[in-house]
């Protein structure tokens, strides 16, 4: 049978609420009793019952994490961060992934998904701000992502229209006046949140700053943000006839995809083409050559949106009217826009790590 309080005690010759007050971490006992239950715990092998902790203080330690998909890159190395952050609060953490299927986002702000958590990280893709009132949710919720604005829930973003725009006058810097896009939203013009549109305005920004005019026939749609469809709407740009001599990629795996179709065509980066993607993903590290991107913050992101669901999981009384946080990004200078495999990444926007707008 597993070891109890009971026997703790018992080996370490105290009473059970004096193993109780160590295991809860109490301040209030002497070193020399602590010490003595602490390896009363190790020889017995005694570990807390969780769960019968959990029904007492109607706490389970478990946060969840709700994200599109598992498999982009990006979203693996969020969670991947967003675990990291947990651990250190001594929280663990589930991950349900939606698919991007409104129908399940749905099913996470109704509470039908992630039941046996505290409180819930969520980056919706098809919750927008015509379903704000929805996120007045009966638990803990922290918001990621652009869907929604203005809504009633704590949410942590990117400076995607600047950080965009800083990719772009990037690639201006360095001599390219011809910068095609790929990964443009499909609805086109119609779309004005979420990230390819906000992404594409900081494109526009950039070229009309630079007195370049905007040219269609430059930007692509690219479905998915895959390696496969950033491949295919790149060999459509080069078969098109269109001339360019940059390539601004709206995400990491569209720009690796562009790569390998750009070396299929001949097209040397970063000579004849420059590429710049978006998210600075472990794999732009080591690609040849290596991939030029935006750091939008992720560990930043993560850090602070759990450490905002914790205060609100531990919130009582009156709660804090909501509140919205954007890390800064930086510019990562790499071989793909002729750049040293090791050079040091410019900071675009040199405020405070983590900004309250």
């Amino acid at each position: 049978m597993n070891p109890t309080l009971h026997d703790v005690a018992r080996v370490a010759g105290v009473s059970i609420k004096t193993v109780s007050n160590v295991v809860h971490n109490h301040p209030h006992v002497r070193p020399t009793t602590r010490e003595r239950v602490l390896a009363a715990i190790g020889q017995l092998g005694y570990q807390p019952n969780l769960s019968a902790r959990g029904l007492r203080s109607g706490k389970t330690g478990v946060i969840g994490l709700a994200i599109p998909s598992v498999r982009e890159a990006y979203f693996a190395e969020l969670a991947d961060s967003i675990i990291v952050a947990a651990e250190k609060r001594g929280l663990g953490v589930v991950v349900d992934q939606t698919n991007g299927v409104r129908s399940s986002e749905l099913d996470v702000i109704a509470g039908r998904r992630l039941r046996l958590t505290d409180g819930i990280v969520f980056s919706p893709v098809h919750i927008g701000e015509q379903d704000a009132e929805l996120l007045n949710a009966q638990f803990p919720l922290v918001l990621l992502g652009e869907s929604v604005f203005g809504g009633p829930t704590d949410h942590v973003t990117m400076h995607n229209v600047s950080s965009a725009q800083a990719a772009v006058q990037h690639l201006l810097e360095i001599g390219r006046r011809r910068i095609a896009l790929i990964g443009a939203d499909d609805s086109g013009e119609t779309a004005s949140v979420g990230s390819a549109a906000l992404r594409v305005r900081g494109y526009r920004q950039a070229l009309a700053l630079a007195g370049i005019a905007y040219e269609p026939a430059l930007v692509r749609a690219a479905g998915g943000w895959h390696y496969d469809t950033g491949a295919a709407a790149t060999r459509a740009l080069v078969a098109s006839g269109t001339a360019f001599d940059a390539l601004f990629a709206l995400n990491d795996t569209l720009a690796i995809g562009a790569l390998r179709a750009l070396d299929e065509a001949g097209v040397r980066v970063p000579d004849d083409a420059a590429v710049i993607g978006f998210d600075n993903i472990d794999a732009t590290r080591f690609t040849i050559p290596s991939l030029s991107s935006v750091d939008p913050g992720r560990e930043i992101i993560a850090e602070v949106a759990v450490e905002m669901l914790v205060e609100r999981i531990a919130e009582k009384g009156t709660p804090m009217p909501p509140r919205r946080i954007k890390p800064d990004f930086r510019i990562v200078r790499r071989e793909s826009t002729g750049f040293a495999h090791v050079a040091d990444a410019v900071r675009q926007d040199a405020a405070s790590a983590a900004r309250v707008l």
